[in-house]
């Protein structure tokens, strides 16, 4: 990877098994990479005077299973897992490749184990276009000011994706979407997708978060400039969570 490319990165992993709700694993992976090369940068993401800096970071990533089995709270992996992650941030991803070059497994848990594989650069596709068709790598998460997850078909949820889009655009380059997006859906599913989250466990006293999220094929039609950086930062809410990766179809 050289310095000043926008990249794609795919890690490929051998495990026997990961957790049911497996998102927080590969965030831990993250974490972990990023320790290794760079602990300071670390620290400066993640944590804000000694606290959790919730702010959104300029990331989004997905996980793809092949051949596995579910149960009650595993997944068992007969092949391998596929860990892909986008941004057009050239230090993080320059950060996060070297310190998984580094390592040769990583652990979860004390409990979960994955080895690396390889890890394969991909180049971005080049947006030139006002209108594109994109897929879902993992599902989108949209939510109203009332906290209330919004459907693809639901009126309100074109005004909820710009809502979203404008603020990541914002957080990442200082200004937000040149002109509306407009979300067109072509063929949505949903998807329901359980979580552990520490947060929610400690306030609600329950393990395991539910989150109602959407997949499939959608079109967006809008400026070249702001479909470009959306591709590589993904859509929705909780892109550094594993929701929102999306690629040209």
């Amino acid at each position: 990877m050289k310095e000043g490319e926008k990249m794609r990165m795919r890690c490929t992993f051998k495990t026997e098994r990961i957790p049911l709700a497996y998102h927080m694993m590969f965030i831990s992976m993250i974490k972990e990479a990023l320790k290794i090369e760079d602990e300071e940068y670390l620290n400066k993401l993640y944590y804000f005077e000694g606290k959790k800096n919730k702010k959104s970071k300029n990331f989004v990533f997905s996980v793809y299973l092949k051949d596995y089995q579910m149960d009650k709270s595993e997944i068992k992996i007969n092949e391998v897992v596929e860990f892909n992650i986008s941004s057009p941030d050239t230090e993080f991803m320059l950060k996060l490749y070297n310190g998984i070059l580094k390592k040769k497994s990583f652990s979860y848990k004390k409990i979960y184990n994955m080895d690396k594989l390889r890890i394969s650069i991909q180049p971005e596709k080049n947006i030139l276009q006002e209108e594109i068709c994109f897929k879902t790598l993992s599902p989108i998460y949209i939510k109203n000011k009332d906290r209330q997850v919004v459907s693809p078909t639901n009126r309100e949820y074109s005004k909820e994706f710009n809502y979203i889009q404008n603020m990541i655009l914002k957080n990442y380059r200082g200004y937000g979407l040149k002109r509306n997006i407009e979300f067109t859906p072509v063929l949505m599913k949903e998807k329901v997708v359980k979580e552990h989250i520490e947060d929610f466990t400690n306030v609600s006293g329950r393990d395991t978060y539910y989150t109602q999220a959407y997949s499939g094929i959608f079109k967006l039609c809008g400026d070249a400039s702001d479909l470009k950086d959306i591709y590589m930062l993904g859509v929705g809410f909780r892109r550094n969570q594993g929701f929102g990766m999306i690629e040209v179809v």
